[in-house]
């Protein structure tokens, strides 16, 4: 039951952020007088729709999508009266073009002029067109602060987790160890009497407050000796530590191993003491929100470059014996049963643990929304707004030469392009379901 319950809730909220999607394009072009004959949610055959004023609002069958169908969305062709509609090209791309330009001016009705989608100053095209992706970037925003706020992020503190026992370093990685040999020389925390449970607040009387001051504090100290001061059960104390110089990995400032152009590991000569801080969830101060949400956004990009990387690995998975990426895409199938999982299984905590990883999901996948219809392809959101800035280049290039206004730009030329993406699309979205069905992502 708690599994349906969960799927359901996926679903709902999907459902929500592509509506408000649809909403964010809507109030504009309404506000900019542009006449929208429909609003729906989701493709296919129409399950429900009423009508209020010149729009039609309805829920289609599939819900992976939705759209607002505004007039005007495609100009006629440089030198063609608006009115007719006969063919201008016998290419065939040509014939896709004047078939979208028809299409587009059979909804024109008498006192329609100057109420089309490309009669808007270019600036407003982009505000129509960019309302939806922020709409959705705004959902993130709103739910990653208040998890970020009310719920905490995991931060790594000087509190000690584990202290290892000796250090095997003769072997490559030169590793930590909890069973050891006699030729394993203590670790520096174990030989100094770190125990776990004992907080780290002063390193060589620097003051620390996160495992990241301690970590580096040691690193830099290298083989010197190290006065630790710490409390332990309330009552503060001072440990001395003789760190060991290891081989050990460089991160960068995300927390991330950093690699060499041979996809290596990079180590440096570092001060090593043999212990690890604990992972704590902290509540941050809305000062904070920019850096984390900034973060979220970079991490979302960088996915979204990775893609056709990362649906090679889905094939492979999906036809063969690999295992899926943990991290790699899904379609709205897998979120629903990552979904489900967290409502159903009690490795995630209690209810409100559960309730944060639901709410971050919804917030990844708003930032996933955004990010998508960004990209600056037709039929995407970005394709639009890459045309009307092409457009605005063009008209200011033309300005500045002293040569007539070029007029609009002609984007049903690139729907040959858009239907490639499109294609392109598709045959992503029947992969992601069907390995989504054959090879789930688990997260337990």
């Amino acid at each position: 039951m708690l599994y349906v319950l969960g799927v359901v809730l996926a679903f709902v909220g999907i459902a929500l952020s592509i509506a408000l999607h649809e909403v964010g394009h809507l109030v504009p072009a309404k506000k900019f007088g542009v006449r929208v004959p429909q609003y729906m949610v989701g493709f296919g055959p129409t399950m429900w729709s009423r009508t209020r004023g010149e729009t039609e609002y309805g829920v289609k069958a599939v819900p992976l999508g939705g759209y607002i169908r505004m007039i005007g969305m495609f100009p006629p062709a440089k030198g063609q009266d608006p009115t007719m509609t006969r063919a201008s090209s016998t290419g065939r791309f040509g014939q896709l073009a004047d078939e979208a330009r028809k299409q587009s001016l059979e909804e024109i009705r008498p006192g329609d002029d100057g109420r089309m989608f490309y009669q808007l100053p270019v600036w407003k095209r982009v505000v129509v067109m960019m309302g939806g992706p922020t709409v959705n970037l705004l959902i993130a925003l709103v739910l990653f602060t208040g998890i970020f706020t009310l719920h905490g992020v995991a931060v790594a503190t000087p509190k000690i987790s584990s202290v290892s026992e000796c250090v095997d370093i003769t072997s490559a990685g030169q590793q930590a160890r909890t069973e050891c040999t006699s030729d394993m020389p203590l670790a520096p925390a174990n030989e100094a009497g770190l125990k776990p449970g004992d907080t780290i607040t002063a390193v060589n009387g620097t003051s620390v407050s996160t495992w990241d001051d301690v970590r580096q504090a040691i690193r830099d100290n290298l083989g010197a000796p190290l006065t630790l001061t710490v409390t332990r059960d309330g009552d503060p104390m001072t440990l001395e530590a003789d760190p060991i110089v290891l081989d050990l990995p460089v991160y960068d400032e995300n927390g991330q191993l950093q690699h060499d152009d041979d996809g290596e590991v990079v180590t440096e000569r570092a001060g090593f003491l043999g212990a690890s801080g604990s992972r704590e969830m902290q509540e941050q101060p809305v000062t904070a929100v920019p850096g984390l949400f900034w973060d979220q956004v970079e991490q979302t990009y960088g996915l979204l470059v990775r893609i056709p990387e990362k649906l090679v690995g889905v094939a492979e998975a999906a036809f063969g014996s690999a295992e899926r990426d943990p991290n790699g895409p899904m379609s709205v199938v897998g979120v629903g049963r990552i979904a489900g999982e967290v409502a159903s299984s009690d490795a995630f905590g209690d209810t409100r643990e559960k309730a944060v990883l639901l709410v971050s999901l919804l917030a990844s996948l708003n930032l996933v929304l955004f990010a998508f219809n960004t990209i600056p392809l037709l039929p995407l959101d970005g394709g639009h707004v890459a045309g009307a800035l092409w457009e605005a280049l063009k008209k200011g290039w033309a300005r500045v030469r002293g040569r007539p206004d070029p007029g609009p730009v002609d984007v049903a030329k690139a729907l040959p392009l858009a239907y490639g993406v499109a294609l392109a699309f598709i045959a992503m979205t029947v992969l992601l379901v069907y390995a989504d069905f054959v090879k789930p992502i688990r997260l337990t």
